[in-house]
């Protein structure tokens, strides 16, 4: 829990302070009126491009639902595209690189296995570490046997309690 902590910590101090300086430095060489700029139309492009991706990762996640497979990749995409949108929201030079990176589906699949590798990792370290012993299996072999599925049918009628009096 402290490590977590000391991470976070990290993150929005040294972060915001590294983004002010940078800022500080392009305003320096380019003024302060064009950096506003700068960041107000990364901000207003980004959440744009955003929107539009992650309206296409959800239309493939519904899809998928549909056909009966799991969209595992594809919500790992939509994830990558939330966090992205919101660094592009946070002004800053390095918090808009990240932000463009994650969004666009050129360089959205390498941060996307990077993340499945770490979620595998950490659940692979952690998954006896519960109180219960969950695991998923995956057991189907074919996608269509995943629509086969066993099922018992039942059919029942009331009695009328009244007729037997």
């Amino acid at each position: 829990m402290i490590k977590i902590f000391i991470r976070l910590l990290l993150i929005f101090t040294i972060v915001p302070i590294v983004e002010l300086a940078l800022l500080i430095e392009i305003g320096s060489y380019i003024g302060i009126l064009p950096t506003v700029f700068l960041v107000a139309i990364t901000g207003i492009v980004g959440v744009t491009l955003a929107r539009n991706q992650g309206l296409i990762v959800v239309t493939k996640i519904r899809n998928k639902l549909a056909s009966g497979e799991i969209p595992t990749s594809d919500l790992i995409e939509g994830l990558l595209i939330l966090v992205g949108g919101v660094t592009l929201l946070t002004p800053g030079v390095l918090t808009d690189i990240t932000g463009f990176l994650l969004i666009i589906p050129f360089t959205r699949p390498l941060f996307a296995k990077l993340a499945s590798n770490i979620f595998k990792k950490y659940v692979d370290q952690n998954q006896f570490k519960t109180t219960g012993d969950f695991t998923f299996h995956n057991n189907y072999s074919d996608k269509n046997e995943r629509n086969q599925k066993d099922y018992v049918d039942i059919e029942y009628e009331e009695e009328d309690t009244e007729d037997k009096k």
